[in-house]
């Protein structure tokens, strides 16, 4: 699974070049705050496994007007440094690696 070059963001962390990206419009569940809002990174040159990063926020487009915080460049580098003292290996092909931080996320009913 590759993140599609349209709308990514480029960030370096530590010497190393990524692409993240979060999904303009909310997915169903994300948009009626049943889910917290997630995005992808991957190494600029592709070819790696994916991070996927579900936050504890809701996503910044819900249909209620939720409080939700952005997603900011500082907040990436950080979770990927994360991602990355917990094993993820962007630079090896595998399967997704997921950093779940929605611990305490209340979904709205």
């Amino acid at each position: 699974m590759a993140l599609g070059k349209k709308g990514a963001r480029r960030i370096v962390v530590d010497g190393v070049t990524y692409r993240w990206r979060l999904r303009r419009r909310p997915t169903y569940s994300q948009a009626l705050c049943w889910s917290p809002c997630t995005y992808a990174v991957e190494c600029a040159d592709g070819g790696g496994a994916v991070l996927v990063v579900t936050t504890g926020a809701p996503h910044p487009g819900n249909w209620f007007g939720r409080p939700a915080t952005p997603v900011l460049p500082v907040d990436v580098a950080g979770h990927i440094r994360m991602a990355l003292s917990r094993g993820w290996a962007p630079d090896r092909p595998g399967s997704p690696f997921s950093l779940d931080l929605s611990e305490g996320f209340a979904a709205s009913p």
